[in-house]
């Protein structure tokens, strides 16, 4: 007997967690309170990484397709010092596929395939435990009940509390983001700055990334740290209020530095939340977590790539192991547990290395990661 199987949020985990199952000619109800899949911008560009992101592909049988989407090329590395001086310059090997770029767009539409999302669908709770099963409650005051509801909605997740009271908390760095579009023909300046991958230049508190997206598309990342009301007496919306601000935060920075800043366009705030570096919660019978919605972590590559393989492992067990729905789920939750306590762990030491008063250790962290 087929269990009724929801999963909330069309992201990343979401999507992969639907498409396994699907792949295994198990349905699952995918709903997604957007009224479509291009309803909001798709963001920026992942590195799906070995073992990780492209094990949850593998797993959905769609890995061949993101190598011949994927951008190995855009994996390459440049360090500047806040002059402008050139510290670390890598660039992978022509065969190096450990860690390759994909838009986010690109990897959603891959992902969507042949599912039938439920577009529109917002939920509002989810209340375990009733007579039949877990009740998700809708925004239009519609109810529908599931064996199994997995939340995939993200930092601020609507399944979240049906397990746990825990709610993101801000790390003290804040996050801008801003874009450039066809910057090779338009500031081809810029675009040998930014090279094939990214380019970062880190200073006291604070950091300038810009990366590159495919079709010419670079997006400009500004982080520091400040109080999560800096910006009360700022509009951010208004472009040229948002970029002098910016660059008064830069100044004395290498001009060709200032110019990511100077020339990008739609300043957005994007302050950075986390859940606990050890977030896990009492097992509830019929409601569980992925991707962002169980461990909220830095954005420094691993939280995607967490969740896909969450959500490819999650549905590959219930599709092909044997057992018990319940005790299937419960054996997910302690290995997602150990694991993302890992990479939280590594992420949040990372983000305090890479927005750091030494800004020698963010240096120091790359050499880490990428020997030069």
């Amino acid at each position: 007997m087929r269990h009724r199987i929801a999963v909330v949020g069309s992201g990343p985990a979401g999507l992969t967690f639907a498409r396994v199952l699907h792949r295994h000619g198990y349905p699952v109800a995918v709903l997604e309170r957007d009224p479509a899949p291009d309803a909001r911008p798709p963001g920026g560009t992942l590195d799906l990484r070995e073992g990780l992101g492209q094990l949850a592909l593998d797993k959905a049988g769609l890995l061949a397709e993101f190598q011949a989407l994927s951008r190995p090329e855009g994996q390459a590395m440049r360090i500047l010092d806040v002059d402008g001086t050139v510290l670390r310059d890598w660039r992978p090997r022509p065969d190096e596929q450990a860690n390759p770029e994909i838009d986010r767009g690109q990897l959603r539409d891959l992902l969507l395939g042949p599912l039938d999302v439920r577009w529109g669908q917002s939920v509002t709770q989810v209340v375990p435990g009733t007579r039949d099963g877990a009740l998700v409650h809708f925004a239009d005051g519609r109810q529908e009940a599931f064996d199994l509801v997995v939340g995939a909605d993200g930092a601020w997740s609507r399944i979240r509390p049906a397990v746990s009271s825990v709610t993101p908390h801000y790390t003290g760095v804040t996050s801008v983001e801003a874009s450039l579009d066809d910057v090779d023909t338009r500031h081809p300046d810029l675009a040998r700055l930014v090279g094939d991958g990214s380019v970062a230049v880190y200073g006291v508190n604070r950091a300038l990334v810009a990366q590159r997206n495919s079709g010419g598309h670079v997006k400009v990342y500004v982080q520091f740290r400040a109080p999560l009301d800096w910006h009360t007496n700022l509009d951010l919306a208004d472009v040229e209020a948002a970029r002098s601000s910016l660059l008064a935060l830069f100044d004395g920075w290498a001009a060709p530095v200032l110019d990511l800043l100077r020339r990008s366009t739609a300043f957005v705030h994007r302050p950075l939340y986390v859940l606990p570096v050890s977030h896990t919660w009492a097992h509830v019978l019929g409601v569980t977590l992925l991707g962002d919605a169980a461990h909220l972590m830095p954005p420094l590559g691993a939280g995607a790539n967490l969740a896909m393989l969450e959500g490819a492992e999650l549905a590959e067990s219930i599709a092909t192991g044997p057992g018990d729905l319940d005790e299937i789920v419960r054996a997910f939750e302690e290995r997602m547990w150990a694991r993302a306590a890992r990479w939280a762990k590594i992420t949040t030491a990372g983000l305090d290395r890479l927005v750091s008063p030494d800004p020698s250790e963010a240096l120091a962290l790359f050499d880490q990661v990428q020997p030069s």
